[in-house]
């Protein structure tokens, strides 16, 4: 998981409106989709992003998206669903799949070009619904409904599932690291005087961001941190070495641990982790 640049929430100069989390994600997007090939980015969100005026800038954007899409909030897209199961219009599949301890069913609903929204000019999305269940038991274990601008094919639903369920990835290996793995982002920073917050907290992702980029390409770090395990022994050691000892560079400190710890250079690089699956 590599941490891109922020997009605070914070009240904009000359705007009378609160800010809020969608302008905040309207800003981001207007500033940084230019950085991806066209139709190379595919956005994740919550039932919040789910709504005809910023999916259509995703689109003017030239990005795609899959967000959550809950019934209470898109009563006219849910219509459309049931009107269409009624005549026939939503396709069904299921699939029996084994998740490592026990077999799960896994049964999609999906249609193409449903109105996101009752309007003379809506906005046309596919949606996808998923429900997987227990096989032994009848437990249900996860329900979901994505809204998305991506076609949908029998033979590719378990793939955009999958994609679409992968937000937690980002709470998981970048939000949850930086709360609790010794980047102390829990703290509350403080407004200061200006933008005392903002800075320290973009310091917090800069040093994330720097730690993903040499776990993936220097080899004595990630010899390091494998030796070490927890990410927090890491920076203790880091800290307290950096107490009582100068180092010309932080090449020269990572050479140092690498040294001291007696690694061997011609073993092979031990595998980096994967994250727990999470629903």
């Amino acid at each position: 998981m590599i941490a891109l640049e922020p997009e605070f929430v914070r009240p904009q100069d000359g705007c009378e409106k609160q800010d809020c989390e969608l302008r905040a994600a309207e800003r981001w997007l207007r500033r940084n989709a230019s950085r991806f090939p066209a139709g190379s980015l595919t956005l994740l969100g919550d039932d919040l992003y789910c709504h005809q005026p910023f999916c259509e800038l995703v689109l003017a954007q030239h990005c795609h998206f899959v967000f959550t899409c809950k019934p209470d909030s898109h009563p006219a897209l849910y219509q459309a669903i049931d009107l269409l199961t009624k005549a026939g219009g939503v396709a069904e599949a299921s699939q029996r799949r084994w998740n490592g301890r026990s077999y799960e069913i896994w049964r999609y609903r999906y249609a193409l070009r449903v109105p996101l929204r009752a309007d003379i000019q809506p906005l046309y999305v596919n949606w996808c619904e998923v429900t997987i269940t227990d096989e032994a038991t009848g437990e249900l274990l996860y329900r979901n409904a994505w809204a998305t601008d991506h076609a949908l094919t029998e033979s590719g639903l378990h793939d955009f599932v999958m994609v679409a369920r992968t937000r937690w990835k980002s709470e998981n290996e970048n939000n949850n690291v930086l709360k609790n793995y010794g980047y102390h982002l829990e703290h509350n920073f403080g407004h200061g005087q200006q933008h005392l917050a903002l800075v320290l907290v973009l310091l917090n992702l800069l040093a994330f961001l720097f730690h993903t980029v040499l776990d993936l390409g220097d080899e004595e770090y990630r010899r390091v941190r494998a030796e070490l395990a927890a990410r927090q022994t890491f920076f203790h050691d880091v800290q307290a070495l950096t107490r009582y000892l100068y180092f010309e560079s932080w090449q020269a400190l990572i050479n140092f641990m690498f040294t001291r710890l007696e690694l061997d250079t011609d073993s092979p690089s031990p595998p980096r982790k994967r994250a727990k699956r999470r629903s």
